[in-house]
């Protein structure tokens, strides 16, 4: 199921970004952590962490009015307890009381259920594959314009939404303040954005899985400062620059990251996976 549909038909009670646009840690789970011991229900000790108070009768749900507000609060009390990485579609669906094959059937994947519980109104990295697809930013607008402008243009249409703009601040804020949100937001980013973008723009069939890792993360610190100095610091010179001024002076950074010659940590330079020759000066480009 589309995240944005899942979103919209989530409670409509859930917490929301607070005042301030900071988001605690229970905020993110949207549920109380402490379950008093006559709630407890589901597997017994040593069931997953973060469990949510039962919802009418016991025994596994069907497909109730209630379903989808249990998986996501589940959801969103396992991805704070657990991080993006611990947890699982089989502990989300014992704590929401349903069969995992319930999960899969609304949400598809689980970094769809993460998109729907942090309430953002698409997957990132169907918006990521389809922004670094050739087809998108080759024959497009500008034929002038590289992708790396086409990213940031995409990345800062998409976080400056009305859809995704709280949203999205509130997790970036969340992240410098909260460590298990930091974890959370970090594995999140590792598994379903920084592999995309090495797999969509060809990172891996040109140098290693090392060196890949290494260019998607600088496109990382690239693209998350912009949006800290932008969204949460609002520093002036970049919170007022244009969508375009933006995109025309970052975007060639983000190229040179993906495309360009780059300097690799020793411990990355290893071997070319064609030649089995190793980089003297870890230096790569293509």
């Amino acid at each position: 199921m589309n995240a944005a549909r899942a979103a919209d038909q989530a409670d409509p009670g859930r917490r929301e970004v607070g005042a301030d646009g900071a988001v605690s840690l229970d905020d993110i789970a949207g549920v109380s952590r402490e379950v008093p011991a006559g709630r407890r229900g589901g597997p017994a000790s040593g069931s997953p962490a973060g469990r949510v108070p039962r919802r009418g009768h016991g025994g596994r749900r069907s497909g109730d009015s209630g379903t989808r507000e249990a998986i996501l609060d589940a959801a969103r009390a396992q991805f704070a307890e657990r991080g993006y990485h611990g947890a699982t579609i089989r502990a989300i669906a014992a704590v929401a009381e349903v069969d995992p094959a319930l999960v899969h059937h609304f949400y598809g994947t689980k970094e769809a259920l993460f998109a729907a519980a942090m309430r953002l109104p698409v997957v990132p990295s169907e918006v990521l594959a389809a922004a670094l697809a050739r087809d998108a930013w080759a024959t497009g607008g500008d034929p002038a314009a590289g992708l790396g402008e086409h990213l940031v243009r995409t990345a800062l249409g998409l976080w400056e939404s009305d859809q995704m703009r709280e949203t999205f601040v509130g997790l970036l804020r969340s992240a410098v303040t909260s460590d298990q949100a930091a974890v959370m937001l970090r594995e999140f980013i590792a598994d379903s954005i920084l592999s995309t973008v090495a797999r969509a723009a060809g990172l891996l069939t040109h140098g290693s899985s090392a060196e890949a890792d290494f260019r998607a993360a600088m496109v990382a610190t690239q693209m998350l400062g912009l949006a800290l100095t932008r969204l949460v610091l609002a520093l002036p010179p970049i919170a007022g620059a244009s969508v375009d001024d933006l995109a025309v002076t970052v975007g060639p950074t983000i190229e040179r990251y993906l495309t360009g010659e780059i300097r690799l940590p020793e411990r990355r330079a290893g071997q070319h996976p064609r030649t089995g020759q190793r980089s003297g000066t870890g230096r790569s480009g293509r």
